[in-house]
């Protein structure tokens, strides 16, 4: 079957390319003289390197000069011809770079390297002319407001408190990340703020890298029945019967568990079967946790963190645009976060890689106290859309129910604990010890000796006169 593609049909491509200089800028991102026939590479390069030194197409007489080839121009180019061109030019260099890439891949099949062959033809698919000229700032405030807040807006955390600090909530196509120590709860935030969502009518993905979908579900069990963990296998009836009463105003919700060493493109790949199943898309994906995931296709040395959560948290952000959905994960604090009680980007295990791509990150600071007195706080240490950096929330923990809830100030079962009323509290003690003088103290103690000898004085007294 001959090429689409004749030698006429490219000639004519060039023959466009040197009348009007407004067509070559358009197209300069795309254009490569591999995808042309052999007699076509060297005028390619030759216009290109022309346009790059003296920023202007090269005339007819050069070209002829250079590389022996005639063109002509072509007259009386009117607006429906340069869209023709636009057009049939775009698709070309695609159809040339999906060629070329399944040319070049043949090697790497049979070697059994996957990978970089999938790269190669995602990026020839990709070719095309730019057609997005982004938003133009003064036409139409309010529909460019509308929108955000309607379309690509915040989605409320179910806690005010942080809703506030964030302005209104987490918004589709970021990447948050809950960040704590072993044994803070990171797992408890992204379980709390699924059923949050849930509860809301949103539909849910919970991905987990290390708990299994049983454990990850029953810790939910509790947090929708109210009904502690430890009684849960008691109940199992009546969990039934609640779990199945909420699915009926709820939104949907899945549980899936990913081996250690998955990627996004597992992600990915699930969410599209989990679309086609379930006839929805989802609106929120949370990924239990990033830590655990290694890069598409890359191999990274497991001494290279920094390198690696770049990868992934680049990766996870990009899906979260595809995918127009809001994504929540979680991440390690380092050693030096154990005995601090102001985090800040320093404490993030793996280093700063993950803080420069993410658009909030919030850190959990608690303590066994903390938590058996139905207390968490959770700390702003980045904000990409609102002004809350170092910003604390309160929340309250019922740690029979798994549940983590907005903190009832009136509460007075609920024990002030925080860092900053613990800092308080110290620096209290303190002051109240150093406002004492010397003398005083010593004062204290003489009358405090005082009055021991006249009690035992006293004692001594009555045995005599028992005797």
């Amino acid at each position: 079957m001959p090429s689409v593609y004749t030698n006429d049909l490219q000639k004519l491509f060039l023959e466009f390319l040197v009348t009007d200089s407004e067509l070559y800028a358009r197209v300069r991102n795309i254009i490569d003289g591999r995808y042309f026939n052999k007699q076509y590479f060297d005028v390619v390069a030759m216009i290109i390197e022309y346009c790059e030194k003296y920023k202007k197409l090269p005339t007819l007489e050069q070209v002829k000069a250079k590389t022996d080839l005639e063109l002509s121009l072509v007259p009386n180019i009117d607006d429906t011809q340069k869209q023709w061109f636009l057009d049939e030019f775009e698709v070309f260099c695609r159809h040339k770079a999906l060629e070329k890439a399944i040319i070049d891949s043949t090697d790497l099949l049979e070697k059994g390297e996957y990978g970089p062959v999938e790269e190669m033809i995602k990026e020839a698919v990709r070719i095309g002319l730019t057609k997005d000229l982004g938003t133009d700032y003064f036409d139409d405030p309010k529909k460019r407001l509308l929108a955000l807040k309607d379309n690509n807006g915040t989605m409320s955390t179910g806690w005010a408190g942080l809703d506030r600090k964030l302005y209104g909530g987490f918004n589709k196509g970021e990447l948050n990340i809950f960040a704590g120590t072993s044994g803070s709860g990171k797992s408890l935030f992204l379980q709390n703020l699924a059923l949050n969502w849930v509860q809301k009518g949103f539909n849910v993905l919970y991905f987990t890298f290390e708990l299994s979908e049983e454990l990850s579900s029953m810790r939910i069990d509790a947090m929708t029945t109210g009904i502690p963990t430890n009684e849960i296998f008691k109940k199992i009836d009546d969990v039934d019967l609640a779990v199945k009463l909420q699915s009926k105003t709820a939104g949907k919700f899945q549980v899936k568990y990913m081996g250690s060493g998955g990627t996004t493109n597992d992600l990915r790949t699930y969410v599209k079967e989990y679309t086609i199943n379930k006839g929805v898309a989802p609106d929120v994906i949370l990924v239990d946790y990033l830590d655990l995931m290694m890069p598409n296709n890359k191999k990274i040395s497991p001494s290279e963190m920094f390198i690696k959560d770049k990868y992934i948290s680049e990766e996870l952000r990009n899906f979260a645009v595809e995918q127009h959905c809001v994504l929540v994960t979680a991440s390690q604090l380092n050693r030096g976060a154990v005995e601090e009680v102001e985090y800040d980007m320093s404490h993030i295990a793996g280093g700063i890689s993950k803080i420069n791509t993410a658009d909030n990150v919030i850190g959990i600071f608690t303590s066994r106290a903390m938590r058996e007195r139905g207390r968490y706080q959770i700390q702003l240490i980045k904000t990409r859309s609102s002004g809350g950096v170092g910003a604390k929330v309160d929340l309250a923990f019922d740690i029979d129910k798994l549940r983590i809830t907005d903190l009832n100030e009136d509460d007075d079962n609920i024990l002030p604990t925080s860092s900053d009323v613990l800092t308080a509290s110290i620096r209290k003690r303190t002051s109240t010890v150093s406002e004492k003088s010397e003398g005083s103290v010593v004062a204290e103690k003489t009358e405090n000796a005082k009055s021991l000898r006249d009690l035992l004085k006293s004692q001594r007294q009555n045995f005599e006169e028992l005797e």
